[in-house]
């Protein structure tokens, strides 16, 4: 049986190694700590979005963000009365009405998100929570930084609005450190303006996980963290934080292949001699294999893989998976439900575990999550 396995002690260090970090931070004017914010969208990073959030409530964090309304109302449907940030504005009035209805802080990033919240807090007559976002150059939600007066005109006569923040997303923290300097200077001048206008900007926070570690001057009021608590950051882990979950399955059929005998689809691998295999019962349908797209990155990037794709070609083996506490080079392509590994020379069984190595963000929702 298939399953995500979660380490609870290896979580809790992580925790512990993020509010460690967050302290190092000097407290604001007021006094206050760095608030961590954690972002629980996509499942919860592949952990299971409501057992995560709850465990992250039982170690001491009190406030989440999700992306979606979806993950919103689940969290709430769960029993989970903590404070949720939507981190997407939208001015869709059935999705606004549906967030303030189950008391989620919402996001405005526009004018129309705007209106859509002050026409319902009049019909409420109630003040609606929000977080303002600026858009620094991502390109995505948020009013655009320099459209100051555009800004300052939508926020001074929103009599519903209560802002309890404001924020922005960092587009390339974890490689461009020049243009992640740049993005947080053009926030600070717009929130200087705003509050020269006497809009409240309530709690600022503009880090993400890479920026969090990587530039602990930017840190603000708060912090929204999601990867560094699963452990799998795409930069150098100074941090000591430890790698969270993993995909599990068990040997389904052992038996012998002879010698010049493809495996798997296109025939992308043949045998040289007689083999021993054994085949797993997962494949890319349950998110085994997937990796994040490459036009999302930059040129470098690209070649990166690029290169990575070439000297795994010369081995001839792309990837492995382990049983038994050896590697075992999984052969020809990966399958929708299945793979077939080579363990010739192996102590291996029908129902031994297989451990593969994946990020669980892409593991399949449906997948049971197990934890230890």
């Amino acid at each position: 049986m298939k399953s995500v396995v979660i380490n609870k002690n290896d979580l809790r260090h992580n925790i512990k190694k993020i509010k460690e970090h967050a302290k190092k931070n000097l407290p604001d004017d007021n006094g206050n700590k760095v608030k961590i914010i954690a972002v629980v969208k996509s499942n919860g990073y592949g952990l299971g979005i409501v057992e995560y959030t709850k465990f992250l409530i039982d170690n001491g964090i009190n406030f989440f963000a999700v992306s979606t309304v979806e993950e919103a109302i689940k969290l709430r449907e769960a029993g989970i009365k903590e404070r949720i940030l939507m981190l997407s504005s939208t001015a869709i009035k059935k999705e606004v009405r549906t967030l303030i209805d189950n008391d989620i802080i919402l996001t405005i990033g526009s004018k129309e998100a705007l209106d859509i919240a002050q026409k319902i807090g009049q019909e409420l007559d109630k003040k609606i929570k929000v977080h303002i976002k600026i858009d620094t150059g991502f390109g995505r939600y948020g009013f655009v930084y320099n459209n100051r007066e555009e800004i300052i005109k939508c926020l001074k006569p929103a009599e519903n609005i209560e802002i309890e923040g404001t924020f922005a997303h960092f587009s390339n923290a974890y490689y461009d450190d020049k243009y992640t300097k740049i993005q947080f200077d053009r926030f600070i001048n717009c929130i200087e303006v705003l509050k020269m206008n006497e809009i409240e900007t309530g709690i600022l926070h503009v880090c993400n996980t890479s920026a969090f570690i990587k530039f602990p001057s930017m840190h603000l009021n708060a912090v929204r963290i999601g990867s560094a608590f699963t452990g799998r950051i795409s930069f150098n882990n100074s941090m000591g934080l430890r790698k969270i979950g993993y995909l599990k399955s068990n040997v389904s059929e052992i038996k012998e292949l002879p010698a010049n005998f493809n495996i798997g689809y296109s025939n992308t691998y043949k045998t040289k001699k007689e083999t021993k295999v054994a085949i797993v019962p997962c494949g890319y349908s349950d998110g085994f294999n997937i990796q994040v797209g490459k036009d999302m990155l930059r040129g470098i990037d690209k070649l990166r893989y690029l290169a990575e794709d070439f000297r795994m070609l010369l081995k001839k083996q792309r990837l492995y998976v382990e049983i038994n506490g050896n590697k075992c080079p999984i052969l020809g392509r990966v399958g929708t439900y299945h793979v077939t590994v080579d363990i010739t020379g192996r102590d291996v069984k029908i129902g031994d575990e297989v451990i593969l190595s994946q990020s669980i963000k892409h593991v399949d929702s449906s997948i049971k999550r197990e934890w230890r």
